[in-house]
């Protein structure tokens, strides 16, 4: 059990604005917020105050390189745009109207995920989400009574925690295996309690770019079948899973919903697309779970979305979804660019790895204060997300979201600023 990842975020009790109401011997604290959002706040503090450092002032400027957070440097694809244009014209006084899930965004999610993983998933296993944070969020209402532990993998996303107490749940951060990125198989059966009821596995993974193989995802789904058992309640597996089709040199998605039967998989749009603000995902039940099961966990699940503020995505997006579903960015280009940025940084002197998916690079910091680095480059106009915002301290992610043109002016950079460190 790690310690310091069941504390984190119980600083926030320090920080609240309390005014005391004397009643009799009796002191009762009142907050002017939830405690539950507080503890949120204090799990996004260092990516919050990072964005809001950079984005003081006039901006990153025309001619700057942007590596930071996956958006977008390219004009979006035609057939994005073509899609929503398309689907937007009314053809009915009710088109803008409530409804939960359209019926051929369902159909067309089951049927593409049936052919690409060899399992029969149904449409009513499938809700359409507000991106890959609705789907995230409506798995854990979902499945999460107050105080459950949700073990994610670090490092990782750098919202998983802040989700997780959004839930009312707590984030338990389990380490990689060093060095390799793999799921450390030993750590997580060790973090397991009888309060677990959720394991997060992000895969391909940000931001190492890691494919964990058959054998890993096999070895958890036995581990987490023995603890189920053991503590007389199922464990969930939530696969994040919104690169699943970013992967890189012949390399093949595994999802963790074809070792384990209790796996809620989620996925997002946003990166496939290169349109982060369209919020658009979903969430699936996996095929092989128990009929039982998946029968009450449509209703949770359909309900959660309902409960956290109709968070269903909207209409149009819903009805372009067979279009979208067709269309991605080019796969080929973004490995080209990796290859270039690899090439480039290396010959440098800098140390990273050639991920297999995803569109991120992790190049190891210089110098141990990544921060500082990262402020460095900045003052050249090359920003980059530094590590420790994505709990990976001592080093650097780029996200190769950037354009070739932004590739090319920062290589300069980044060899200018490695040699000043190391005069």
């Amino acid at each position: 059990m790690d310690a310091t990842s069941r504390s984190s975020g119980m600083a926030f009790e320090e920080t609240l604005d309390m005014r005391r109401l004397q009643q009799g011997e009796c002191v009762v604290p009142i907050a002017t917020v939830s405690s539950r959002m507080l503890a949120v706040t204090e799990e996004m503090r260092t990516v919050m105050d990072f964005a809001r450092n950079v984005l003081e002032g006039d901006g990153l400027g025309p001619d700057a390189c942007d590596f930071m957070f996956g958006n977008p440097q390219e004009t979006p694809l035609r057939g994005f745009v073509d899609a929503l244009i398309r689907h937007v014209e009314p053809q009915d006084v009710h088109w803008f109207g409530y409804k939960k899930y359209d019926a051929l965004a369902r159909e067309t999610v089951a049927r593409s995920l049936s052919q690409a993983r060899s399992r029969n998933y149904k449409p009513d296993d499938i809700a359409i989400t507000a991106g890959g944070f609705g789907a995230i969020a409506a798995a854990l209402l979902a499945v999460l009574e107050v105080g459950e532990e949700v073990i994610y993998p670090r490092p990782g996303w750098f919202a998983y925690g802040a989700q997780i107490r959004g839930a009312a749940g707590t984030p338990v951060a389990v380490d990689l295996a060093p060095g390799t990125y793999d799921l450390d198989l030993e750590r997580i059966e060790a973090a397991i309690t009888p309060r677990t009821r959720v394991v997060v596995v992000n895969t391909p993974h940000n931001p190492t770019g890691r494919i964990f193989p058959r054998a890993q995802l096999d070895a958890l789904a036995d581990k987490l079948a023995a603890a189920s058992e053991r503590f007389g309640k199922v464990i969930y597996l939530l696969a994040d899973e919104p690169y699943a089709r970013l992967v890189f040199d012949g390399h093949a998605h595994i999802s963790p919903a074809e070792s384990y039967p209790h796996t809620l998989i989620a996925y997002s749009f946003g990166k496939t697309l290169l349109a982060p603000g369209e919020r658009l995902g979903w969430l699936a039940l996996g095929a092989d779970m128990p009929e039982a099961d998946r029968i009450l966990l449509r209703e949770a699940v359909d309900i959660a979305q309902v409960s956290h503020g109709w968070a269903f995505a909207g209409r149009t997006l819903q009805r372009a979804l067979p279009d979208l579903e067709k269309l991605s960015i080019d796969v080929a280009a973004l490995a080209r660019r990796r290859d270039r940025m690899v090439e480039g940084l290396r010959a440098a002197g800098y140390d990273l790895p050639v991920p297999e998916g995803t569109f991120y690079l992790i190049p190891r910091s210089p110098i141990p204060d990544d921060m500082a680095f990262a402020a460095r480059l900045a003052t050249d106009g090359v920003w980059v997300l530094p590590g420790s915002v994505a709990q990976l301290p001592g080093r650097l992610r780029i996200s190769l979201t950037a354009n070739d043109g932004m590739v090319e002016r920062s290589l300069p950079v980044f060899a200018r600023a490695i040699r000043e460190v190391a005069a």
